[in-house]
């Protein structure tokens, strides 16, 4: 199915959202490095992205999943409903923003690429989503992964207020 899809013998889910390669003008001639953008998740509602760059593509992605995997350390697990999310949320980041929509079941994911690659790494199975404003793949992936943090479920609501449902 996906050809930049990894999964670790930890259960880790590792996906390569974009590598760019990036020329600088030198003496010589060109001198080209590359940057790669990695998702990582564990399909149980925890997600990261990493940024990584160096001369050659494998060191730059090595570097991009250690960045997703020190991230992943700090980040909060997502609240999912079953294999969708509780309620509609907009992520934003730079200029991009994600509008996430739950779906019912036998729906998949209706995403592009960057968004996809987190919601099936953070195990949604069931999402429609839509982007307004950027594409950058980078700006794309943060947004969805901002908008995944905002998610609360109905007892976490409830929990919060003080009230019983």
């Amino acid at each position: 199915m996906a050809r930049d899809r990894e999964i670790r013998q930890d259960g880790m889910e590792e996906r390569v959202v974009k590598i760019r390669r990036c020329a600088a003008v030198v003496k010589g001639g060109r001198r080209f490095s590359f940057n790669a953008l990695v998702v990582v998740g564990d399909r149980r509602g925890r997600v990261a992205c990493g940024y990584g760059k160096a001369n050659e593509v494998p060191p730059a992605v090595e570097k991009a999943t250690k960045d997703a995997q020190e991230s992943l350390k700090r980040q909060k697990k997502v609240q999912l409903r079953g294999e969708t999310i509780p309620h509609r949320v907009i992520g934003k980041f730079g200029g991009s923003r994600v509008i996430l929509v739950p779906a019912g079941p036998g729906t998949g994911v209706k995403a592009g690429p960057g968004v996809r690659d987190v919601l099936e790494a953070c195990g949604i199975h069931n999402i429609l989503t839509k982007t307004h404003g950027s594409t950058n793949p980078l700006n794309l992936v943060k947004a969805t992964i901002q908008g995944l943090l905002l998610l609360r479920t109905r007892e976490d609501v409830a929990q919060l207020r003080g009230v019983t449902l």
